[in-house]
Parts: structure tokens; sequence; C-alpha cells
């Protein structure tokens, strides 16, 4: 194993621990993931993740993008177990949601990897927003620790992408965007004191 693998495995391993922190959280009934962004989260990496492979994207590039879903399913999952950990889905999430969804359906019908890529990301995106705005108004309801993990995750991750292309970055560098803009909005309220 080179160097490069070695930063995927520590880079899936915070991300593992920033998430369990969130599941942790979600089944005290602290954090109130939005279901809608937490299962979108999980569907859209991991269509990414199968364009990507079938663009024939490196392997180690690609199984940070996979945990990227799994960790969503994960906290998703969790968000059924504990009755107070639910957060009420508004017409602006499910707006966000059928934008989502719609990025998903375009891909299928596209025969584009690169774009089917960023169509994932896009869907990813517009996944983020009920969370992001959640998080804004309501930054108790998160868990920032999770979002921090997420984005140390990427940027150790980084490094190991062997070529600078769509299918090996383009989703890593929307990851970077999305974990510091959620990162901001948790702790904006305290950083103002």
């Amino acid at each position: 194993m080179n160097p490069s693998h070695w930063l995927v495995i520590i880079s899936a391993l915070i991300s593992l621990a920033g998430s369990f922190a969130y599941i942790r959280n979600t089944l005290k009934g602290k954090t109130k993931p939005n279901r809608v962004s937490w299962s979108l989260w999980a569907l859209a990496p991991l269509i990414g993740t199968g364009a990507a492979l079938s663009a024939h994207a490196d392997i180690w590039a690609t199984s940070r993008t996979f945990l990227a879903g799994l960790i969503p399913l994960m906290v998703l999952l969790a968000s059924f177990l504990n009755p107070q950990s639910y957060w009420k889905i508004t017409k602006f999430d499910m707006l966000c949601g059928v934008f989502s969804l719609l990025a998903i359906v375009v891909w299928v019908f596209i025969n584009s990897s690169q774009l089917a890529i960023l169509l994932a990301a896009t869907g990813d995106g517009f996944a983020a927003l009920p969370t992001l705005r959640k998080a804004w108004k309501y930054p108790e309801t998160e868990t920032g620790l999770t979002y921090a993990a997420g984005l140390i995750a990427v940027l150790l991750v980084l490094p190991s992408i062997p070529r600078w292309n769509i299918q090996n970055s383009a989703f890593q560098i929307y990851l970077l965007a999305i974990n510091s803009l959620l990162i901001f909005a948790v702790y904006r309220k305290r950083l103002n004191n």
C-alpha cells in the first residue's frame, strides 16, 4: 500500500468517527437530522460511486465518495430509532428533494460518466440545502463535529487523487465546499460571541 492509500484509510476513519458522534447525538435526541437531506445524501454519492467506477476512476479516490453515501444511510436509519430526533420536513425541503431527485433521474438518461458525476454532486447539493438552512436557523439541532470531521477527511484525501479530472476530483471538491458551509452555519453564532 502506498502513502496515498493510507490517506484514504485515515480519511475514512475520521469520517466514521465524526459520523458516529452524529449518530450518537441523534439517538439521544440532541441532533435532529433532516431526513430529506440525509436520504438523498446517501443516494447521490452512491450513484456517483457507480458512475465513477463505470468510468474506471481510481478505486481509492472513489472509495471516499462511497463512504460519503454509506455514512448518511447510517444516520438516516438512526433517525428512525428515536422519535425525538425527527425534524419537521417543510415545503422548501421537499422542493430541494425534488430538484435533487431530478438531477439523479437525468443521470439515468445521460450516457456520460463525467456528466453523471456532476449531476450526482448537483443532486447532493440540492439535498444539502435543507440541512444548511436548518443549521443556519437552529445550529443547536446539528452536530458540527461531523462536518468538521468531513472537512478534515476530504482535505486528507485530496493528495491521494492520482489525476485531477472530473471522475476523480469533482465530488471531493463539492464535499470540501459543503462541509465548509455547514461548519460555518453551525458555529457562526459561537464565533460572534
